[in-house]
């Protein structure tokens, strides 16, 4: 079986194996490993190509620049998305931004997570968490 991941790099979709672990996967069209799964910063165009192309769950952070909790929870959500290749894709947002561009997304607390699988939005939570805590929280929709 074969999974659609959308390149870190360059935005390219890659068809990959699914495995259980992974020593090395690298994109078909850039070449960059594919295994760098530290959080791309995105905005709604981008999380829209990601939720509508990649095969595996989106994890998104709404987070602000001024806001103390979302400070607090990034090194874990980059910590979350480190242990976490090729099993999920993870973004991260300015919710500031993505409210003037398009408020096609509610975002009434920050930080919010919210996860995305088959096109659509299937969960989320808001508040900092550990990354423990985001990894088995992402774990339920893998």
């Amino acid at each position: 079986m074969h999974i659609n991941v959308v390149c870190p790099h360059c935005l390219k979709v890659s068809s990959v194996k699914k495995k259980e672990t992974y020593t090395t996967e690298h994109c078909k069209e850039c070449g960059g490993s594919l295994l760098e799964s530290k959080p791309l910063n995105a905005n709604l165009a981008i999380l829209d190509y990601f939720i509508h192309t990649s095969d595996l769950p989106v994890i998104v952070d709404f987070w602000a620049p001024w806001c103390g909790p979302c400070l607090t929870m990034a090194p874990h959500f980059e910590a979350a998305a480190m242990a976490m290749p090729l099993q999920a894709q993870f973004l991260k947002i300015n919710n500031d931004n993505a409210q003037i561009q398009n408020p096609t997304i509610i975002i009434v607390n920050i930080p919010a997570v919210l996860v995305f699988k088959d096109g659509k939005e299937i969960d989320r939570f808001t508040g900092a968490r550990s990354s423990k805590q985001i990894i088995k929280w992402v774990e339920k929709y893998l």
